[in-house]
């Protein structure tokens, strides 16, 4: 037994699936049968009932799950966030969607290591929702992500910056209108489950734009550099925070009723407020900065 493995467990326990408690911990379904029954034969009980599709959590497993979150809460107290002689001790687990991981997070990281040098990272990326979620069950501290139309009761939510969506074309395009590049070049999408694709849309829709498209990504640099590869063209969020070596594609403002999205951290109520703070002064300072240069 290991706490990666009673981890798993209060993830299929909460999620109630092995694929959705797989993504949730980053391993494969195999992986998360795997150690399910590694846990049965370790503990002699039947933890699913696997004549159901899905399996089904047995009534002992549920009760052995609850008593797992004790542990698992116990072992990530061990070394907590803590304010010591002014400064912020232990670890932050955080989570940052993946259009912020080439600028503003890394920048951030860097005034937080030097504003807090005794405070250890653990960064991991996902999309806003799954963030989100990983926030409410205690697997992370913060997440940085873009805010959602509803945010659940107990989690706080700390503003960082707005993004204005804009379109990006390839250099050439420079000159030519909104309209005519959405209806003449094939389009890039952002993925529909994140904030910046719902945004993406929801603006299209109402403006009645029908586009060509042509694949879905989720990564905002993948996105700049597939636009600039193959002429098409992509909405995206004008970055907060500039990234090192930009690509050179065109970018045109998308008018008066541009969506905007919101960053901020997501907070769970039992993440101490010296860690959230020390955060977010990162943040802030990142954002006030405006662009990564590694310097």
């Amino acid at each position: 037994m290991s706490i990666a493995m009673l981890r798993t467990l209060l993830a299929v326990h909460d999620l109630g699936s092995f694929s959705a408690a797989a993504d949730a911990v980053n391993v494969t379904q195999a992986a998360v049968s795997q150690q399910m029954r590694v846990l049965e034969r370790q503990w002699a009980v039947a933890l699913f009932d696997r004549s159901r599709r899905p399996p089904e959590m047995t009534p002992m497993g549920r009760v052995i799950a609850q008593r797992a979150r004790d542990v698992v809460a116990g072992y990530d107290a061990l070394v907590p966030s803590a304010v010591v002689d002014g400064g912020v001790v232990g670890e932050c687990r955080l989570g940052a969607v993946p259009t912020s991981l080439a600028g503003l997070v890394p920048l951030a990281a860097q005034a937080l290591s030097h504003d807090e040098p005794r405070l250890r990272l653990s960064i991991v990326s996902g999309l806003t929702h799954k963030l989100i979620t990983e926030v409410r069950h205690g697997r992370l501290d913060l997440a940085l992500v873009s805010r959602p139309r509803v945010l659940d009761d107990g989690l706080g939510w700390h503003p960082v910056a707005d993004e204005t969506l804009e379109l990006i074309a390839p250099p050439e395009c420079a000159g030519e209108s909104v309209a005519t590049l959405l209806r003449d070049r094939s389009f890039i999408r952002f993925a529909r489950d994140a904030i910046v694709g719902e945004l993406t849309e929801a603006w299209l829709q109402t403006h009645g734009i029908v586009v060509r498209e042509r694949m879905v990504v989720e990564e905002l640099q993948a996105t700049v550099h597939l636009v600039f590869s193959t002429r098409s063209v992509a909405i995206v969020p004008r970055q907060c925070v500039e990234t090192l070596h930009p690509v050179p594609v065109c970018r045109l403002a998308l008018g008066a009723d541009a969506p905007v999205r919101q960053l901020g951290l997501v907070s769970s109520a039992a993440c101490p407020d010296a860690l959230v703070a020390a955060v977010s002064r990162a943040m802030h300072h990142a954002v006030g900065i405006g662009h990564f240069d590694a310097s």
